[in-house]
């Protein structure tokens, strides 16, 4: 008779970090155990339980918390340092009972980065954040302090955005990508998730190994209130939890050498609505950025959809700031391979950073957190009565506000509270945003595959 082995689904452990943060404060350690105001616990079990997840099938947070609500992780004195200490753990997380390495790390990165930006970046009073250039110094020490501006070496690094959910034609395509990538010693950033945030990642390991390229970075950048529904893939090996939305948005983009963007659903349309206002800001007319919007030949309704929504909100100066490349892994690598030339040469003249691009203007309505609520989302300007860059960063709140309806917990709790967000404009621009959105419905690309999808938003004319 054969014995059955029963997998446990909680695994409760003690854990230590691995060469960074072995020591607390008694006042930091106070402050990750209290859940009340200004405690950073809440914050902190619920980024903790998002990487502890890290592989499950599902973009719903409040599913995850709820499956997982008798979760607890508290941080234990000892005389060599701190551990922390799990309890009712997922336990995916665990091999024979071993916490897995790549895991212990983000676990490790998450409480560096929330200890941090609660003490030195919001409690200091170095940093004025209704202030842009101070919202940009932050942003610059939050990366500095997670160690991801220690590159030397010319520009390398390209940023992917992409779609968490997106079919297996487009995931092989994106492995693809990345692995062209990787045979010319490009660097990946994502938003670390899985879909086009990880597949790459996974192509451009087997490009750097390949080369025999040893140290190949694969940088995902996050922020609590999406961590639950795009856990950090197992292939990042830098973990960086920025304050909120729009400062992981601006350290993308003052760290990328390159963009491309892969298919994605309304997060991808927010990300490209964000970089698209802020290169049609006249102040950086003369930046070079290669930006590449590319898929396989499945995918081209999808760029045609995407094309004519920008083409009819922000017009052909927002065209011309990127390129369409369908079904052609190779040709994406050369031609940010060359551009990237062009970023490293203006960086040299201009005496600018390889690795932060401090001359990018970054206009202050794309810097300040967006509040998504009823209120706030019926409020937007939604027409053509403004400057282009305006225009885009209103559209970048819209699909913000959306994504926040789709993912993230308080979104969820209040779409089900007080039903759907409305969003109000010319009837020209509601027309191209309706087109858009029924077409991402369509493609399935608002939720996972196999999930049932409620609209969160309801056009008004």
């Amino acid at each position: 008779m054969e014995s059955s082995i029963v997998v446990p689904e909680f695994v409760d452990a003690q854990v230590g970090p691995r060469g960074s943060l072995e020591h607390l404060s008694q006042a930091e350690i106070s402050k990750l155990l209290d859940s009340s105001r200004g405690g950073l616990y809440d914050l902190f079990r619920k980024c903790a339980l998002a990487v502890l997840n890290s592989g499950a099938a599902t973009d719903n947070a409040k599913e995850i918390f709820d499956r997982y609500s008798s979760f607890s992780i508290k941080v234990v004195r000892h005389a060599w340092g701190i551990r922390l200490e799990i309890r009712n753990a997922p336990a995916q997380a665990f091999v024979d009972g071993e916490m897995i390495r790549g895991i212990k790390e983000h676990l490790f990165a998450v409480l560096r980065d929330v200890v941090f930006i609660s003490n030195e970046i919001v409690e200091s009073g170095r940093f004025d954040l209704t202030d842009s250039a101070d919202i940009t110094n932050a942003v610059f020490h939050v990366l500095r302090n997670a160690r991801l501006l220690d590159y030397k070496g010319r520009p390398n690094l390209v940023v992917c955005w992409g779609g968490h959910s997106i079919g297996h034609a487009e995931y092989k395509y994106t492995k693809k990508v990345g692995y062209e990538l990787g045979l010319r010693g490009m660097d990946v950033c994502t938003g670390c998730g899985p879909g086009a945030m990880k597949g790459p990642m996974k192509g451009a390991t087997i490009g750097h190994s390949k080369q025999r390229i040893p140290f190949g970075r694969y940088i995902g950048i996050t922020e609590p209130g999406i961590i639950a529904a795009e856990p950090p893939n197992p292939i990042v090996n830098h973990l960086v939890i920025m304050p909120d939305i729009e400062k992981r948005l601006e350290a993308f983009v003052r760290m990328a050498h390159g963009i491309v963007v892969f298919p994605g659903g309304v997060g991808t349309a927010e990300e490209i609505l964000y970089l698209l206002g802020i290169l049609l800001d006249p102040a950086n007319h003369e930046q070079p950025l290669p930006v590449v919007l590319t898929g396989p030949s499945e995918s081209a309704s999808y760029f045609e959809h995407l094309t004519r929504f920008i083409s009819g909100t922000l017009g052909d100066a927002a065209l011309k700031r990127f390129t369409v490349i369908i079904d052609d892994a190779a040709a994406v690598a050369r031609h940010l391979k060359q551009g990237m030339e062009a970023v490293r040469e203006y960086r040299k003249q201009q005496s600018d950073s390889y690795n932060f691009n401090w001359l990018l203007a970054v206009p202050e309505d794309f810097q300040h957190p967006f509040e998504v609520t009823h209120e706030s989302m019926r409020a937007l300007q939604l027409h053509r009565d403004q400057p282009l860059h305006q225009l885009a960063a209103n559209l970048r709140r819209a699909f913000s506000g959306i994504v926040t309806g789709n993912v993230k917990e308080y979104g969820i709790q209040a779409i089900e509270k007080y039903g759907p967000y409305e969003l109000s404009g010319d009837p020209a621009l509601m027309r191209l945003l309706d087109e858009l959105l029924t077409a991402f419905v369509a493609q399935l690309r608002m939720k996972l595959p196999g999930s049932t999808y409620r609209p969160c938003y309801r056009l008004v004319a």
